[in-house]
């Protein structure tokens, strides 16, 4: 993909809300990881969940 390309795509993915949905977790000794996409582009990063009551945080970059 060119740079062009690129900075193209990651306009357009800031021009909406990601809709995150978990495809697979595992849990480890700091919480659950999850691994997301978003519904509407495909974007894809690993969450942390760190506890039940807690939102999770992004621990990589949007991807995709």
């Amino acid at each position: 993909m060119t740079d062009s390309a690129t900075e193209q795509s990651q306009r357009e993915d800031t021009l909406h809300e990601h809709g995150w949905l978990t495809e697979s977790s595992h849990q480890t000794s700091e919480g659950l990881i999850l691994y997301v996409r978003c519904a509407h582009c495909g974007v894809r990063r690993v969450d942390l969940l760190p506890h039940p009551f807690l939102p999770p945080r992004a621990l990589s970059r949007e991807h995709g």
